[in-house]
Order: structure tokens, then C-alpha cells, then sequence
């Protein structure tokens, strides 16, 4: 139950974050819920091997490669996904970013309203 609403809150940030960008489209909500469950399921399974793949590099840059392994998820999730769009490498880092920082708000508030019951 947990994964799902993740997932429907990570749709709703996309779908929020694709309103506010102009170099991110997503076509409806439906939409950005698969998007949302294509970013959980290459982040289980292909950011691994990146960072494996990257870790010199990621420890030289002190961390900050990192940035770059997480636009290139989002624009593996272009390719997969045809009604979302990310315009360039640029917007795929800035997404990845406000996208992270949203889902850090929203799911720590979301664990403490549920902690409370």
C-alpha cells in the first residue's frame, strides 16, 4: 500500500513539475503515473549498475556525477514512455532535482501524518 501511494504522489509531482517546466511534457494524469512507475523500477534496477558502473567518477566529483545518473534515468523513462517528454539533457537534471526535493518533502510529510493514527 505503501509503494502505491508513492507512486500516485511521485504522478502528481510530475504531473505538477510538467505544468511548471517548459521542457518537460506529460500528456494527462494517467500518464504521469506510469512515468512515476517507470522511475521506481529504473531506479531499483538500472541506477544500481550505473553507480557501479560510475563510481570512480562519482567519488572524484564528490557526489555530483550522481546528478547526472538521475537525468539519464529520467530520459530512459523519455524513451520508454511516449506522452512524456524532457527537452534535453538540461531539463532532465533540472526535473530530476525539483523532483527529488518535492518527493522528500511530501513523503516525510506523508510518514508523519501516518505515524500520528
Amino acid at each position: 500500500m505503501k509503494v502505491l501511494l508513492q507512486i500516485i504522489l511521485t504522478g502528481i509531482i510530475v504531473l505538477v513539475l510538467s505544468n511548471l517546466l517548459g521542457g518537460v511534457y506529460v500528456s494527462d494524469f494517467f500518464t504521469a503515473i506510469v512515468v512515476a512507475a517507470i522511475l521506481a523500477l529504473l531506479n531499483i534496477f538500472v541506477k544500481p549498475i550505473l553507480l557501479i558502473l560510475t563510481l570512480p567518477v562519482t567519488v572524484v566529483t564528490f557526489g555530483l556525477f550522481l546528478l547526472v545518473i538521475n537525468a539519464l534515468i529520467i530520459l530512459m523513462a523519455d524513451g520508454l514512455v511516449d506522452a512524456f517528454r524532457v527537452d534535453g539533457f538540461w531539463w532532465a537534471v533540472l526535473f530530476s532535482i525539483l523532483l527529488s526535493f518535492l518527493q522528500s518533502i511530501i513523503f516525510s510529510v506523508a510518514e508523519r501524518s501516518g505515524r500520528r493514527r
